[in-house]
């Protein structure tokens, strides 16, 4: 079974791939925050999926927002330069920790963007010390469902909102397709949007959300998988032919599994 850990040391989307897509596009090798976030958002739907949980959990300018399994802290970046909130991201993989910290210094928002190493299991953090709490496609890496919900809920203040994505299993989901994605994605305890719902109410939280957002991410993933194959070039130079090959399986596989109606996309939000 993959470890999250070891799925992110060779995961195609990087700070150095961020770094050259952004350099192509820019001869004069400055770097802002907008120049980023076509390239940073290693979640499905980019920017506008940001300000959808954003306007889910209430994020505000006066907001302090926690992004838990924030990666290389894109939404990060674009909570704090949209909408001047104070964020901090908390990542387990300390390579993507730290790139996230390097970015969001370059672009000059590391006064509003902090980054720390951590579980999320675990949080690192007094009762209550945020307003909103988000997170885009990473809780699916975590085996204990329930502590990580129960934690996001003991950070948030009383009323506060978590709002997350992640993804979602139907019924046609087998056992074999199941044990595939635990070893090749880490993807661990998947829950179907019913589990999810249940889970957060058993956590503490109340007005819960939880909407299917399949339809929304087939396009996006299609779209990911076309652009990763036309770049196959450059996932070559970076990891070697084997690897490139390996991950086109693995891509092909579960974007076949969500156009099966096998897997999806939820949408879920809750007040503490």
């Amino acid at each position: 079974m993959s470890r999250p850990i070891d799925f992110y040391d060779r995961h195609p989307i990087d700070e150095s791939h961020v770094r050259a897509a952004v350099a192509r596009r820019r001869a004069d090798g400055r770097l802002t925050a907008g120049d980023l976030s076509e390239f940073d958002q290693d979640h499905y739907g980019g920017v506008e999926a940001v300000e959808v949980l954003a306007r889910r959990a209430g994020v505000r300018p006066t907001s302090r927002v926690l992004d838990v399994c924030a990666g290389l802290g894109g939404p990060a970046r674009v909570l704090a330069g949209g909408r001047g909130c104070r964020v901090v991201g908390i990542e387990l993989h300390g390579g993507r920790a730290a790139s996230a910290a390097r970015l969001t210094r370059d672009v000059g928002l590391a006064a509003r963007v902090v980054m720390i190493r951590g579980d999320a299991v675990a949080l690192p953090f007094r009762p209550h010390a945020f307003d909103a709490c988000l997170s885009q496609e990473g809780l699916l890496h975590i085996a204990d469902k329930p502590a990580v919900l129960a934690e996001c809920r003991r950070v948030l203040v009383p009323g506060g909102r978590f709002a997350f994505t992640d993804w979602i299993v139907f019924p046609r989901l087998g056992d074999v397709e199941r044990t595939r994605l635990a070893t090749w994605m880490a993807a661990m305890t998947l829950q179907s949007l019913d589990s999810y719902r249940a889970l957060l109410g058993r956590a503490g939280f109340g007005a819960v959300e939880a909407d299917d957002i399949s339809h929304e991410w087939r396009p996006v993933l299609r779209a990911r998988m076309e652009r990763q194959r036309a770049g196959r070039a450059e996932i070559v130079a970076r990891f070697g032919a084997v690897w490139a090959d390996e991950y086109d399986r693995l891509f092909g596989f579960f974007v076949g599994l969500v156009e099966a109606g096998k897997l999806g996309g939820g949408r879920f939000s809750g007040t503490a």
